[in-house]
């Protein structure tokens, strides 16, 4: 015994020896949890395992570190067949003191045994499900589903009272005191299951006998026979038949047997072949359930891949299409090399203005825009100067939208051209869009401040605005 304050060992003495503390009451409590254990020790050993339950909880109440008595609490709930609450014990036992627990071994032989995991698993489930149909007023299905569950783990202790209760309830005593006497054998003293064998035996037995031993009805004799009462008069004298009587009575006994077949036996024989046969149909609306889920999954992959395929074919048409990327590629490997072979400017420009009409520079590569730009600048002033010469030709002649076509192609060629620019200002002057000149006038002001050309630039930007 440990002290609860620094964990030092205690001695007879009522305070420990290494922090001082008093643990006179303590030591009371532990003392009384390890009553408790030794009780539900005794009550374990003589099957009063409802007994033991109490007298093991009550030790855990004191001391819930109590580690062996959490180790048999969960061996009894093994015993009678709730391995989930066992399991619960032992793995908070296997907590408080994670080394040289038995709980271990206890654990390990559930959980390693993939057989009795999934046969503990499938009793919940069916129990619950009978459960559900008792709920239901199946008692029927609910009986088949106990005795399933029964055959998977018959120590189940609840799964036993359960039948017994729904044999009652059909007044089927014999199968009931069954039941309950298998719970007797695993659990001596369970309140619940000694509550139902008195009502059972009440109606197995009616008339018990009083003190003195004698009946209360001395006049007849009753004995039970499955759920039927049989009363038997005493002191009757049974007449003497003769042959004839006894072949009517054979006969009569033959009509009625056979009554009793059609009207009994037969329809339970059907009711049982109708059961099977709903059994089967469930069945295999599981199966189908289970099937058409498989379907869904499988299609949804189907529309899955498919869109995929259509994404991926989209992709490679967008690089080897007639507008792809590829194409887009070789129509400036041309360019560069019509450059290269033939210094051809206006033959170049032609490959570059298809590509700056079709391509939209943002989303190419930085070697693409590396290449057209270089292009660009190597034919961009020669280009600039043809454009100028018919751009200036065509103002000259008063052609001013065949002008202002060009110099905008000089301009663009080479921003730093500024005849086209100047010229252009005054080609949109001359064709009276003023906005457009002021612009241009503007951009002029811009870039040649000080000039010539700026002076004049703002005399018309002056004139154009009225001042």
């Amino acid at each position: 015994m440990n002290c609860y304050n620094c964990g030092c060992r205690l001695s007879e003495h009522d305070f420990c020896t290494g922090c001082g503390v008093d643990v006179s009451v303590y030591k009371k409590i532990l003392k009384i949890s390890n009553m408790y254990y030794n009780e539900g020790l005794e009550r374990a050993g003589v099957r009063d395992l409802t007994g033991a339950i109490v007298s093991l909880r009550q030790s855990l109440k004191f001391n819930k570190n109590n580690v062996e008595a959490r180790n048999l609490l969960g061996l009894v709930y093994f015993e009678m067949g709730e391995v989930v609450a066992a399991l619960s014990e032992w793995v908070i036992s296997k907590n408080l003191r994670p080394q040289k627990n038995i709980a271990d071994d206890y654990i390990d032989m559930i959980q390693n045994n993939a057989a009795r995991l999934d046969t503990i698993n499938q009793t919940i489930k069916k129990y619950n499900q009978a459960l559900v149909y008792c709920k239901q007023d199946s008692k029927d299905l609910a009986v088949i589903q106990l005795k399933k569950v029964l055959s998977l783990n018959p120590r189940f202790i609840r799964a036993h009272q359960l039948l017994a209760l729904l044999y009652i309830d059909i007044e089927q005593w014999e199968k009931a005191k069954r039941e309950l006497e298998k719970c007797r054998r695993i659990d001596a003293n369970n309140t619940q299951t000694l509550r139902y064998l008195k009502e059972v035996e009440s109606m197995l037995n009616p008339d018990e006998p009083v003190k003195g031993g004698k009946r209360k009805n001395e006049e007849s004799v009753r004995y039970q026979s499955d759920n039927e009462i049989i009363i038997q008069p005493l002191n009757v004298k049974e007449p003497k038949n003769n042959g004839l009587s006894t072949l009517f009575n054979v006969a009569i006994g033959l009509v009625l047997g056979i009554a009793a077949m059609f009207f009994l036996v037969l329809p339970s024989a059907v009711s049982s072949e109708r059961e099977k046969a709903q059994a089967e149909v469930r069945e295999i609306g599981s199966q189908l359930d289970v099937k058409t889920a498989t379907i869904d999954t499988m299609q949804q992959e189907i529309d899955s891949l498919t869109a995929d395929k259509k994404k991926l074919e989209d992709e490679l048409a967008a690089y080897v299409g007639p507008d792809g990327t590829i194409e887009t590629i070789d129509s400036l490997l041309q360019a560069a090399a019509e450059y290269l072979q033939t210094g051809d400017a206006m033959a170049t420009a032609e490959y570059l203005n298809t590509i700056a009409a079709e391509v939209n520079m943002e989303e190419t590569s930085d070697g693409f825009k590396q290449l057209y730009d270089s292009l660009l600048a190597k034919i961009g002033p020669e280009l600039s100067v043809t454009y100028y010469t018919s751009g200036n030709e065509a103002y000259q002649d008063g052609d001013y939208e065949t002008a202002i076509a060009d110099l905008v192609k000089a301009v663009n060629y080479d921003a730093t051209n500024g005849d086209a620019l100047f010229t252009l200002g005054n080609a949109y002057r001359r064709s009276e869009r003023n906005a457009e000149a002021v612009a241009v006038y503007e951009k002029v002001l811009e870039l040649f401040p000080g000039t010539e050309r700026a002076r004049r630039a703002q005399h018309y930007i002056d004139e154009i605005n009225g001042d």
